[in-house]
C-alpha cells in the first residue's frame, strides 16, 4: 500500500507539485494554486514545474 504523503513529508516544490498532480488535493488547502506553501513560494514557480513534469 502506498504511503500517505503530506506537505510536511516533501522537501522541494517539485516533489509537492508531483504529489499534488498525482491526486493529493489537500496539498493546496487554501485553493490559491500553490501546493505546500512550506516549500513552494510562488504561482509562477508552480506553473513552471507543472509544465516541466507534464501535469
Amino acid at each position: 500500500m502506498a504511503q500517505r504523503r503530506s506537505c510536511k513529508a516533501v522537501s522541494t516544490c517539485e516533489e509537492a507539485v508531483e504529489m499534488w498532480c498525482g491526486g493529493y488535493s489537500r496539498a493546496d488547502g487554501d485553493d490559491d494554486g500553490i501546493p505546500c506553501e512550506n516549500v513552494c513560494r510562488s504561482l509562477s514557480q508552480v506553473e513552471a514545474i507543472k509544465k516541466k513534469v507534464g501535469c
